[in-house]
């Protein structure tokens, strides 16, 4: 990916059938979509220059959505970017509470 600030969207989802349903989806639309398949390979995406939006699962192996957005920010990398988490789970209050921030 090259360093050029292009609007897309990122899909992050340890689950093929995800990243291929949301991949279809926008297939139709001039929006370019890209996928990482875990945490550290969405801040290899972000570091190489990707702004836009970011689609994130929360219930991840390895660094999960939680943590990969903790690291995106720790990092410097949240400027240009929004980020909505999804997952199949019931979310606790207080991870709630921590998106609002």
């Amino acid at each position: 990916m090259s360093e050029k600030k292009e609007k897309a969207i990122l899909v992050v989802d340890d689950d093929e059938d995800i990243l291929f349903t949301v991949r279809s989806i926008f297939k139709r639309h001039t929006v370019p979509v890209y996928v990482a398949k875990s945490g550290l390979e969405c801040l290899e995406i972000l570091k190489g220059g990707f702004r836009g939006v970011v689609l994130m699962d929360i219930m991840m192996p390895g660094m999960d959505g939680w943590d990969t957005i903790k690291e995106i920010v720790d990092q410097g990398l949240a400027d240009d970017l929004i980020i909505s988490m999804f997952t199949a789970k019931d979310v606790p209050d207080t991870k709630m509470e921590y998106l609002k921030e």
